[in-house]
Formats: C-alpha cells, structure tokens, sequence
C-alpha cells in the first residue's frame, strides 16, 4: 500500500513538473507571439473599418504580418480588457509590440488622411452629388441613386428623429433634398458613400436638436419647416431680413393665398434662376412645387427646394409677427415689406428710380 502510494506521489510530482514545464513553454511561446516580429524599421499601414470587433482588429493585425499568432493576440485581450480598440487608417512598424500596436489603436492615434468638403448653403441635393464625386471615386449618378435608394431611406427615418415618411412620398424630386446640412466637413479618406451622408445627417441632427420643442409646438412638422427654411434662404435678401421674410410667407398660407415664390417656380421647372429666364408655361405650370400656380394657394411645396442655413431654419420656426404680404429686396440686399400690392409696386418704382432695382443678366 506504501509502495503504491510512493507510486502515485511521484506520479503526481512528474505530472507537476511536466504541466509547468507545459505551461511555462506556452508562457514563453505567448511572449514570443506577441513581441515585435522585426528588429528593423518595416513602416506598415493597417486599416481598421468601423464596426470590427475586437477579434477582428486582431485578426487584420496579423491579417497585416505584425503579428506572429492570431490565438496570442486574442489572449492578450481577455488579459488586456481595459483597451478601447478605434476604427481608422494607422502607421504601424513592424518592429512595434503588439502592447504597442493595440495601445496606438486604443488611443485613436490614425493618419491624418481626412478629406476637406464644403457645402454651401442656398444649393440644391446635386450640389452635394457633385462635391462629394469631386473628391471620391464615387459618381454623381452612383451618389444620386444612393439618395434616392427607397430602401436606405427607411432606414434612415428609423435612425434620425427628423427623417419621417413625408421623404418617402413620390411627388418629390430628391427626398432628401433640404435635409443634408450646409457645412465643411472633414471625411475619412475611405468613406463610404452611406457613411459620408450620415456624417451629413448627423450635423442636420446637432442644428436641429436646438430647436426639436420649437418645432414640437408648432403647427407644422419638420418637413414643413425645412421646406419654408430653403424658400426663405433664396427669398431673402441677408440673414436680418429672414424672420421678417418668413412672416409674409406665414401670413399668405394663414390667409389662403399662394406664395407666389419665383425661386419655387425654378425649382419646379428644374431650372438654375442663373440659367435662364422661365416661359410662361412654366411659370403656371400646375406643379406641387410651384407656388405661382394657383392650385398651390394656402399651400407649401411638397418639400424643401435646396439646403437651408440655421438662420433660416431659425427664421422659419420663429418668422416676425406683422401684418404685411409683399417683401421686394434691392441690388444691396436691402428688403423692404409692404401691406397691400399697392404698396409693393410703388416700392419697386422707387428702388428702379434710385437706381436700386436688381436687373438679371
């Protein structure tokens, strides 16, 4: 019983001993795994995408030659749970740890390789399509179809507050027209075409979260709002006057008249105001943008005709509360309200006597 017992302490010491040499061979081939695979300077760069997992930053790391074994790395991270991995272009070298690869992923410190867009206010979805192409390897038709894709856009109305199924209706010309915020933005070098419209959207959404109670206790939706916001950018004649301008504007609908908005008139024809003058059959055209037309009194356009800035969004949810129906803006920008029609055509009289009437060229 004593010999047998002798037996299996020895057993037991030899199966120690092996296990720690085991795992003290498994301990030095981990270390091996995840120290630098060079000695020499070997510049490597390592793109991360957004949305990866952990395992899958680890797996592009070795996927890059920066890691001798995948299983080590994930190893590390159940070691190391504390790291906060970052989507981005990196420098990395070869002759890096990968302590010291995942610390640079963890601290967000990716190439500076942005690309600079500027969105200008006032313009139409197009203008976006064409920015964007300008500086991608995405066309203006690839860009368009995308905006227009029916099934993105409900996507979108579930992400952002201020999307709603008025984008979806088919009278519009471009959904999202009026929604993509003028602004400069800095996009990452490989960004999708999704992911630049809701950089896009996601500015929209920061505008207008300052005013979403305004807009709640209002009498009309944020897709009304916008489109009033993109009549007064065009309308009106600088930043001071839009209040003012919109308060006419607010005035007609209450009262049952047509706006009677040239720069809608455009829109509707799909006509550039610097493009040419309208025929006559554009302008009475019985269009759900044409606020010229009759059929359109007491009525909004179907939706915006370009992007607004925050001044005129801010206008359009607080215009001016006064009593006049006309506005006319001289060659300086200067605008100048009337009550009656009256009123408004000896104004226009004057402005062209003082040699302040604007003359389209």
């Amino acid at each position: 019983m004593k010999k047998v017992l002798k037996t299996l302490i020895i057993l037991l010491v030899v199966l120690l001993v092996l296990a720690s040499i085991a795992i003290g061979g498994l301990y030095i081939y981990y270390k091996d795994c995840i120290k630098a695979q060079s000695n020499e300077s070997e510049p490597v760069e390592l793109h991360i995408k957004e949305g990866l997992s952990s395992k899958q930053i680890i797996d592009e790391i070795y996927s890059a030659n920066l890691l001798k074994n995948k299983y080590a790395g994930y190893v590390y991270l159940k070691l190391n749970k504390n790291l906060n991995l970052q989507a981005g272009d990196y420098d990395m070298n070869r002759n890096m740890s990968l302590e010291e690869i995942l610390n640079k992923i963890s601290r967000g410190e990716v190439i500076d390789n942005s690309i600079s867009i500027t969105f200008v206010e006032g313009k139409r979805i197009n203008h976006f399509a064409n920015r964007i192409a300008e500086k991608y390897p995405y066309t203006e038709e690839e860009i368009m179809k995308k905006l227009e894709d029916k099934d993105y856009q409900k996507t979108l109305i579930k992400k952002y507050w201020f999307l709603t199924e008025d984008i979806l209706n088919d009278k519009l010309y471009y959904a999202l027209e009026g929604y993509l915020y003028p602004n400069t933005y800095q996009f990452k070098e490989h960004a999708t075409i999704e992911e630049i419209i809701e950089k896009i959207l996601d500015n929209t959404g920061i505008v207008l979260n300052k005013y979403k109670k305004d807009i709640e206790e209002s009498n009309y939706s944020v897709h009304e709002i916008l489109t009033m916001a993109s009549i007064v950018e065009l309308e009106g004649g600088n930043s001071k006057d839009r209040a003012g301008v919109a308060g006419v504007f607010y005035n007609r609908l209450k009262n049952g008249w047509s706006l009677g908005s040239d720069v809608t008139t455009y829109y509707a024809a799909k006509v550039e105001m610097s493009e040419r003058d309208l025929y006559w059959t554009e302008i009475n055209d019985a269009n759900d943008y044409n606020t010229r037309s009759q059929t359109m009194a007491g009525k909004l356009p179907v939706g915006p005709i370009c992007s607004p800035s925050e001044d005129s969004i801010k206008a359009s949810i607080n215009p001016t509360n006064h009593d006049y129906f006309y506005f006319v803006a001289d060659k300086n920008g200067k605008t100048y309200f009337s009550k009656t029609d009256a009123e408004h055509n000896k104004t226009i009289a004057d402005l062209k006597s003082q040699g302040l009437w604007y003359i389209y060229r």
